[in-house]
């Protein structure tokens, strides 16, 4: 398959669309479920719903996969996410949900332009790094604007966060390797398989057995499928068109779709460093999108690691 970006960057929007839902769906919601529950249960629905997807396409017809899945990108990729929803959580517990999403959101595109650069010898040029950063202020100033912030910022919830957004960074880095050796469901089948299988007992050890409602279960089922299985689908499959780096950057748009309906839906009233806010994620994405059609090729192109058939690579 000859790359497309338009295609991947039209995919990448579409999953950060879908993950801007999350919020107002988890907000609509006063149930029980502790947050570590409620971020395990939907890794667990989001495997499920991979499952599915995997069962209906093992022969995908006119497309050609080399080798297999190596065994440590898996449990990587699935670690990654693990530590992703948990660090995540815990980081917005210590610190808010708006610093701490801000955190989160805004470091991933730094952390995953960094690892490209250092793991993939292919460095983002300047005016992608320069549209970057401007989205990612526009992201922070969206996620905080209007917010009540705390007296005091706990260090160790900033360091959470950012953990999570360089976990999101180096899943993104770990699935776009992975993205020519096996269909993006089982890709992510595995992957999320991994991470539930870590998350669930973490939950459980932090919060017991869980309580919850049927409006928790309808929560995490419309969150594991809508919000997290097929963006992570459209996502790994965005992988093969565009540069890891630039997927993250166009991410950045979760927050537009989780403030327009913040205002649209739960009626909340942002400041205007918001509005200011959108206006710089906008135009930060429109020059992130410019630098990848402008020729870019994404590291898919390049000579990449190709898997054996005893799924070992020849990179480390």
């Amino acid at each position: 398959m000859n790359p497309n970006p338009i295609l991947g960057v039209l995919l990448v929007l579409g999953a950060a669309s879908l993950w801007g839902t999350t919020g107002t769906a988890r907000s609509l919601v006063d149930g029980s479920l502790s947050a570590d529950w409620f971020g395990a249960l939907r890794l667990a629905t989001a495997s499920a719903f991979f499952a599915a997807c995997a069962l209906a396409s093992r022969r995908p017809s006119g497309t050609a996969f080399v080798g297999r899945l190596a065994r440590h990108d898996v449990l990587g990729a699935g670690l990654c996410m693990a530590v992703y929803n948990l660090a995540f959580f815990a980081g917005i517990g210590m610190i808010g949900v708006a610093l701490g999403t801000a955190i989160a959101l805004g470091s991933g595109p730094i952390w995953a332009g960094l690892l490209q650069a250092v793991l993939h010898r292919q460095r983002p040029s300047a005016a992608w790094w320069s549209s970057t950063l401007v989205a990612v202020i526009g992201g922070m100033l969206m996620t905080i604007g209007g917010a009540r912030q705390a007296d005091g910022v706990d260090p160790a919830g900033i360091l959470l966060c950012l953990m999570s957004g360089l976990s999101y960074a180096a899943y993104t880095l770990l699935n776009q390797r992975m993205a020519h050796a096996a269909p993006a469901s089982t890709i992510t089948l595995r992957a999320f398989g991994v991470a539930a299988a870590i998350a669930l007992p973490v939950a459980w050890l932090t919060g017991g057995a869980p309580t919850f409602t049927g409006a928790d279960l309808a929560a995490v089922a419309y969150t594991g499928v809508v919000t997290a299985g097929l963006p992570y689908l459209l996502f790994s499959l965005a992988l093969r068109h565009i540069t890891p780096a630039t997927a993250v950057a166009l991410a950045l748009c979760e927050p537009v779709v989780a403030f327009a309906l913040s205002v649209l839906v739960l009626g909340e009233g942002p400041a205007a460093s918001a509005y200011f806010g959108l206006f710089l994620v906008v135009g930060g994405v429109l020059g992130v999108v410019r630098q990848e059609l402008a020729g870019q090729r994404p590291v898919s192109c390049r000579a990449l690691p190709r898997h054996g058939p005893s799924g070992t690579t020849s990179r480390a």
